[in-house]
């Protein structure tokens, strides 16, 4: 039988011409160390600004991550990535809830991620047909967020998403629509945490956040 040539090679070998085969999942260990080069990517891409919007506040401004293309694809592929770590492959969501206002940012694209279908969490009144509504306290009163009734349908998977938590109470007014509603709270995803606010102890579902949190402000004598 004649040699084998690179035109020809070998039945035992895979011919280099043919159609690669599909790409193997990432291992674990690949897929955490993605996520933390993303992470690291991210943090340093924020802003902040003391003393804003009040005195001893130290405002934390994501817009950078949107306002260039790469850091908006980077949150976007962290966010996935976060989501498949921390819920696994076979319980991602079927619908993403996004809060009312920077929940729209980067909820729907999430959402096209996972193929589910986004639904907004709006303050009272701004969304028309039937709706559900939850109380929620702020620092200055109460408020209400709603729901459209035909948003989530019994036994969907779904994720609540927002950029920051701070003392939960918004987010936990969502995750309450969410089980009017008859939907399967998976969590909450935030892009950050203001953790001695503790408003993840308000939450009755998974909460993980994307970048580190924010230490409590040194009190001024």
């Amino acid at each position: 039988m004649a040699e084998s040539t690179s035109s020809h090679p070998p039945r035992n070998r895979p011919d280099a011409t043919e159609a690669p085969q599909k790409r193997l999942p990432a291992s674990s260990s690949e897929t955490s160390s993605e996520l933390t080069e993303l992470k690291m990517r991210l943090h340093r891409s924020l802003r902040q600004y003391p003393d804003f919007p009040s005195p001893g506040i130290l405002f934390e401004d994501i817009m950078p991550l949107f306002a260039d293309a790469l850091l908006h694809k980077s949150l976007l592929r962290a966010l996935e990535l976060q989501v498949t770590t921390c819920f696994g492959q076979h319980q991602t969501p079927d619908i993403v809830v996004g809060l009312d206002a920077r929940g729209f940012l980067f909820g729907p694209s999430l959402a096209l991620k996972f193929g589910a279908g986004f639904v907004p969490v709006r303050k009272q009144g701004k969304l028309p047909g039937p709706t559900e509504t939850a109380a929620f306290e702020k620092e200055y009163g109460q408020d209400f967020f709603q729901i459209q009734r035909d948003g989530i349908k019994p036994g969907q998977r779904v994720l609540v998403v927002d950029d920051i938590i701070a003392t939960g109470g918004s987010a936990a007014a969502a995750g309450s629509l969410v089980k009017k509603l008859g939907g399967s709270l998976l969590g909450y995803i935030f892009i950050l945490e203001l953790d001695f606010l503790k408003g993840r102890d308000k939450l009755d579902a998974p909460v993980h956040t994307l970048l580190s949190s924010q230490e409590k402000p040194d009190s001024k004598p």
